[in-house]
């Protein structure tokens, strides 16, 4: 599993990106969550994913917290 840190989120329509450690945006869709307690993510969140290559570019699935920071 990777590693990155939340960059943007519109919790309205469930998209955003993430940032990877090597600073490659990672897009999040409404599908991306993989954790059910999950209600909302914050700018600066450190989060674990699986990388899904959808059109050619990245997309995180199974996304779950690692910090509350």
């Amino acid at each position: 599993m990777a590693q990155g840190t939340i960059k943007e989120y519109d919790d309205a329509v469930g998209t955003g990106s993430l940032l990877q450690e090597d600073r490659v945006e990672v897009m999040i869709d409404a599908s991306s969550i993989g954790d059910p307690a999950i209600r909302t993510l914050r700018l600066g969140q450190r989060v674990r994913y699986e990388v899904e290559e959808i059109d050619g570019r990245p997309v995180a699935r199974g996304l779950a917290l690692v910090t509350f920071d």
